[in-house]
């Protein structure tokens, strides 16, 4: 079949296509940007050191076919051609082990590879029935049992305890205000919370309401023309309005580094602040350093209002989960033990 010349008034300019490619970064969250550059990266160089060539737009069919079948195996005690690439790719840092990956690592590499595929309007390779077939039986054979993001869920009595740890300074108060912030606004996310400026907060019903909302727009499942916004009352807003008072910060990033003589630094917190503020918090209440991650803050959220009867619905609109069988998963865990057919029996 040979293919249709275009001709060139109805082919796209340089600029037209870098126009194209500015749009869709706009239009993508920054995280899911870097992680489309790592998984690009990998490919990349997974294919020179497996063809000894540089991808093809579009990639073949069975260039795609022996990426899922050198994924989909343990290359520890089996030498090969696999074998070979897989410690080439060690050796360079962009792989980490000879083991299987995960299916869900093979998947989100798999989406990396088909978004650049829609970026340059091509069919994928990924769409073959042959393909397809692979994908399913390589993550068939290789599922594994799910594994939580955070040992244990922060649900509200943890909270306390960590809460509990936070003084009157400055770095106190910022903590507090910051981890009250990551549960009651919906289980917010690292990125989320480090992203939040100042104009992102509305004070403007907090004097006669008592409530602040909060934008958000930098989130994993929502573009900026869809920020929502989010209500936060009681001590969280009360919180949050006494960090802004104690710190008179009233523009660029709401949550900063503490210098040592407890002033708040004019740059934003690291992306992964939050993990550190929580690894201090959590020794302070005596509890291990890996009790819970910051997911366990988004987790505690939704197993808490699980626990106090909230509605799934009620608490997908804060939480912002696109997926309600993803969010289920934490008031199944929760409702389980309540279920009478557990007891039917009796004692």
């Amino acid at each position: 079949m040979t293919t249709l010349a275009l001709p060139a008034y109805a082919q796209l300019s340089e600029a037209d296509e870098a126009a194209l490619t500015d749009l869709y970064r706009r239009g993508t969250p920054a995280n899911t940007l870097r992680a489309w550059e790592r998984d690009l990266a990998y490919i990349a160089a997974w294919k020179m050191a497996s063809f000894g060539r540089p991808l093809d737009w579009p990639e073949e069919e069975k260039v795609a076919l022996r990426f899922i079948l050198d994924h989909a195996q343990d290359l520890t005690e089996k030498p090969g051609a696999a074998r070979d690439v897989a410690m080439e790719l060690i050796a360079i840092g962009l792989r980490r082990e000879l083991t299987c990956p995960a299916p869900a690592t093979l998947d989100r590499r798999i989406a990396s590879w088909q978004a650049f595929h829609r970026m340059r309007n091509l069919a994928s390779p990924f769409s073959s029935p042959l393909v397809q077939q692979a994908r399913q039986k390589a993550r068939r054979a290789n599922a594994r049992p799910r594994v939580p993001k955070s040992p244990k869920p922060v649900t509200r009595d943890i909270l306390e305890a960590l809460l509990a740890t936070c003084d009157a300074s400055r770095r106190g108060i910022r903590d507090r205000a910051m981890l009250m912030l990551a549960f009651a606004s919906g289980g917010r996310r690292r990125s989320e919370l480090t992203a939040l400026n100042v104009e992102d907060v509305g004070l403007d019903d907090f004097t006669p309401k008592g409530l602040i909302w909060i934008t958000l727009l930098d989130t994993k499942t929502t573009r900026k023309d869809q920020a929502p916004r989010l209500p936060m009352k009681g001590r969280a807003a009360r919180a949050l309005v006494h960090w802004l008072e104690v710190t008179k910060i009233t523009d660029g990033p709401l949550f900063r580094p503490i210098s040592l003589s407890d002033r708040p630094l004019p740059r934003r917190l690291a992306t992964d602040a939050l993990r550190t503020i929580l690894r201090h918090r959590l020794v302070l209440a005596g509890l291990p350093v890996n009790f819970a991650t910051p997911h366990g803050l988004r987790a505690g959220f939704l197993t808490q209002a699980a626990l106090d009867g909230a509605p799934l619905a009620a608490a997908m609109k804060l939480s912002l989960h696109r997926s309600a069988v993803q969010a289920q998963k934490y008031y199944a865990d929760v409702e389980i033990t309540e279920n009478p057919a557990t007891d039917l029996l009796g004692e």
